[in-house]
This record gives structure tokens, C-alpha cells and sequence, in this order.
């Protein structure tokens, strides 16, 4: 048992220190027109939320962060988070549901435009 709290404790200190508040929310700049329609979607399904921006907000956690680096939450991750909801491992909001509605070209937008937002905030 010992063992498996080190490890435990080991696999959350590598993610590093939790924020108390969403980060500022920053202007990104001009979308590429091929990130439109992922734009539009998450402000539409995603932006309640995950904040303007992917910042966060009270209710959901800010995928502008380093926690959603893709080497660490690759696209996969997103897309069955997306499509199945998951349960919080990272942060203290309540579990994501999923979310209903969207084909598979919409998902891969949203993604996409979420990659977007965090290249802008340089977390690559």
C-alpha cells in the first residue's frame, strides 16, 4: 500500500501545482479561417464551461493549461472526453458529461481550435 501512494503522489507532483483561478483571459488574435467552424462549436457546446478562450471558469476546467500539453492529454483524450465525459483526475469540478450532437468532423474542429488557443499561449 506504501508503494502505491508514493506512486500516487509522484504521478500528481508531476503535474505540477493546481491554480486557484482560471488564468487571464488573453485576446489570441485573429482565428484562421480553417479554425472557424471549431471556433464557433466550442463557443456554442464548449465555452460554458471551459471559458472564453479555454481559460476556465468556475464550473470547468481551463484547457489553456499545461495539464492538456499534448503530450500528456493527447487528441484521443479530447475526443473520448468529448464523445464519452469524463471524470475529473486533475481539478475539483464535478465529472464532464458528454457531450451530445456532434459528428466526427465537429470534434476534430473543436479540437483543433483548442490546440490553437494553447500554441497561443505557448503550451505545445
Amino acid at each position: 500500500m506504501t508503494r502505491a501512494w508514493a506512486l500516487a503522489a509522484t504521478l500528481l507532483a508531476a503535474c505540477g501545482p493546481r491554480p486557484d483561478r482560471p488564468p487571464e483571459d488573453v485576446d489570441p488574435g485573429p482565428v484562421p479561417a480553417v479554425l472557424a467552424e471549431g471556433e464557433r462549436t466550442y463557443q456554442a457546446r464548449c465555452q460554458t464551461c471551459h471559458g472564453p478562450h479555454g481559460i476556465g471558469t468556475t464550473q470547468g476546467p481551463p484547457l489553456v493549461h499545461r495539464y492538456y500539453v499534448p503530450s500528456h492529454h493527447a487528441d484521443e483524450a479530447f475526443r473520448r472526453a468529448i464523445r464519452s465525459g469524463v471524470v475529473p483526475h486533475h481539478w475539483h469540478f464535478g465529472p464532464m458529461p458528454p457531450v451530445v450532437g456532434l459528428d466526427d468532423r465537429a470534434v476534430s474542429d473543436v479540437i483543433a481550435y483548442i490546440r490553437w488557443l494553447q500554441q497561443q499561449r505557448g503550451i505545445e
